[in-house]
């Protein structure tokens, strides 16, 4: 074992990473129809990035799960809750698990040695225009929204749809308003640029987004703009690096971009989430995505801690919700490549602690009073 491994492993031993998202709950759903007897996450679990096993081996101390729900979906926030059911059953089910709703909860399961278990809910349509649900949400342990997910809603444009309000309308500025009020953190992943900027304009919390690499690096129009990043170092908050190839590789990024696309048309054609996903999966096997690895990821946090500064850079896999990982984080027991690829950057201990947990702690503390 190197030195650099040998001091991964000791930074990983306090269980220091918060994973900002994490797809295993849908996948759970689609799956195993949300069986936690067919595929159980307490124990080894083949074919899935994630399971208990592997979360504790990353050093894993606190995880969001989101609780995902497509735009199409007919009844989306009936259909989040029933996620928020999956996760909760999924919580009591696994020992190595500890229900978390606040900071202090994570700091308190990361001292017993325990994975915090969050959740986020992944895209603003789960409300259905109603801020009684984005408050019902909050009260059944929802951390953070995503203000959208791929597809541009009734107040909010996303990235990978045609805009249609320049960011927010007056009610999207509302719901910001009123996640701010209830402690729930505003997620800027998957929005439009616009949007990103609008809802930053308006909070007066820091925000994170739990999943988006760096535009510069990777032109994927999920991923955020230096002028976000400015932004987001003003507001205090946390941008967690996304793993997914296309995030992260510029070749990778442009060729991803017309895949959405042809998701709606094939929903359009077959009417399956499952066939859709099977159809995706044949596609990407034919043209697969350039392979990256480790160093890129570290490419992206260092950008961003160039742009944003230190404080303002985490990690968000997108784990058991993306169809190709990079070499070396194949799944979520290789969080400590990245720990070893900073320290050999010649990283500091105190700066990699910061990336790997306690700048998104930092911005959960920071929404978790409720105010007014």
């Amino acid at each position: 074992m190197t030195d650099y491994a040998q001091r991964a492993q000791s930074i990983h031993a306090s269980l220091p990473v918060i994973d900002g998202h994490n797809d295993l709950p849908w996948a759970l759903r689609i799956r195993a129809e949300s069986n936690l007897d067919v595929a159980d996450p307490c124990k080894p679990l083949v074919g899935y990035h994630t399971d208990m096993p592997r979360l504790a081996i990353g050093g894993v101390g606190a995880q969001f799960w989101s609780v995902f729900v497509p735009a199409r979906d007919p009844t989306p926030f009936r259909t989040t809750v029933e996620q928020i059911d999956l996760v909760q059953r999924l919580t009591d089910r696994c020992d190595q698990l500890a229900e978390a709703d606040s900071a202090q909860d994570v700091i308190a399961a990361r001292k017993l040695g325990m994975t915090a278990s969050l959740m986020g809910a992944e895209g603003g349509h789960a409300i259905e225009n109603s801020l009684v649900a984005l408050r019902t949400l909050r009260r059944l342990g929802v951390r953070y929204m995503t203000l959208t997910h791929g597809d541009t809603i009734d107040w909010a444009d996303s990235a990978t749809d045609e805009p249609r309000h320049g960011g927010l309308t007056e009610f999207g500025e509302e719901v910001v308003r009123e996640m701010n009020r209830i402690g729930m953190v505003i997620d800027i992943s998957h929005v439009s640029p616009d949007t990103m900027r609008h809802a930053l304009s308006v909070s007066d919390r820091p925000v994170m987004a739990s999943h988006s690499s760096a535009f510069a690096i990777a032109p994927h129009p999920r991923n955020v703009p230096d002028d976000v990043l400015e932004m987001v170092r003003a507001n205090d908050g946390v941008v967690m690096v996304n793993f997914y190839p296309p995030f992260v590789n510029r070749d990778a990024a442009e060729q991803a971009v017309g895949r959405f696309e042809v998701a709606r048309r094939l929903m359009a054609e077959l009417g399956d989430e499952a066939a859709v996903e099977a159809e995706l999966a044949r596609m990407l096997d034919e043209d697969p995505y350039p392979e990256v690895g480790t160093p890129e990821i570290v490419d992206h946090i260092e950008y961003i801690a160039d742009i944003a500064g230190v404080p303002h850079v985490g990690l968000g896999s997108d784990y058991d919700g993306v169809d190709a990982t990079p070499v070396g984080l194949e799944d979520v027991a290789g969080y400590p490549a990245i720990t070893i690829e900073l320290l050999r950057r010649g990283w500091a201990e105190p700066d990699i602690r910061a990336v790997l947990g306690e700048n998104a702690l930092r911005v959960l503390a920071a929404n978790d009073e409720v105010t007014g």
